[in-house]
């Protein structure tokens, strides 16, 4: 009974094994009508880092017992794609794969992992590896999170405060402050999936250096900066104490000019005199 059960596996087309593989979300002509959600729970979880390469491995099972190989392709908000491979006919097919960055790591006769290279933020998704044997069913699942390093900037912004800024990251940034100050952090969420990260930060009556850390999975950065006494003190914004100074600096001048005033006078008086 094995032997009419695994002799019939083997004669089943690829195509067969393919639509078979995607009835666990549907019917073929469900899926093109519908999205696939990603499932909640992969086997394990891969975190990547964006514009590098990605593989993926099957089950470690013996080439020469594996009838049919399929991986089966589940990205956010795209149908389902599906790459498999027959061993005995040394056929390869495809259904709804249009990402070229996906593909086969070697020869399928040869290695049987899936690749992306490189990785991009859609490749964000469910990626599983599903192998039928003459000993049984084998699979193996990966969840893949993209991660892209957030760009960072520290910069002096009106009235006395100081900006620290993680760009496009993902997931997003944790950014803290020492000494410590006043702050508001507030995120942007991108269609891409990244998130800017901004915190906006003030140090009342007193200059002050500054230094911003942000804390990310693909790496940590510091940045400080120097905080002016035209730019704090007391409270008062940058263009009141410019005010302030250009008046000091027109008394000063006038002043000047009385005192000068008076001592030259004084001077021909006394000529005058003698």
């Amino acid at each position: 009974m094995w032997t009419l059960l695994r002799t019939s596996t083997l004669r089943l087309p690829i195509s067969v094994i393919i639509m078979v593989s995607a009835s666990v979300n549907g019917s073929s002509t469900d899926k093109r009508q519908r999205k696939l959600e990603l499932p909640a729970e992969a086997n394990a979880s891969l975190s990547v880092p964006v514009d590098t390469k990605a593989v993926f491995d099957c089950p470690s099972i013996l080439l020469t017992s594996v009838v049919v190989t399929t991986w089966q392709i589940i990205l956010r908000d795209k149908l389902s794609c599906t790459r498999a491979y027959r061993r005995d006919r040394n056929e390869t097919k495809e259904g709804n794969c249009t990402d070229e960055r996906i593909t086969w790591a070697s020869r399928p006769d040869e290695n049987l992992a899936l690749q992306i290279d490189p990785v991009a933020t859609t490749h964000d998704g469910f990626y599983m590896c599903q192998m039928v044997t003459h000993f049984g069913n084998f699979h193996r699942g990966y969840h893949l999170q993209v991660l892209v390093p957030p760009e960072v900037t520290l910069f002096q912004g009106k009235n006395g405060i100081a900006v620290c800024r993680a760009a496009a990251g993902k997931p997003a940034a944790q950014i803290s402050w020492n000494p410590e100050g006043d702050c508001v952090t507030e995120q942007e969420h991108w269609a891409n999936g990244t998130v800017t990260v901004q915190s906006t930060c003030r140090w009342e009556d007193r200059p002050v250096s500054v230094s911003c850390s942000v804390s990310h999975v693909t790496g940590n950065k510091s940045l400080s900066l120097e905080l002016s006494l035209g730019l704090i003190i007391r409270g008062f914004p940058a263009s009141s104490l410019l005010v302030i100074l250009y008046v000091k600096f027109a008394l000063f001048l006038v002043i000047l000019v009385i005192v000068a005033f008076i001592y030259f006078q004084r001077i021909n008086g006394c000529r005058a005199r003698k």
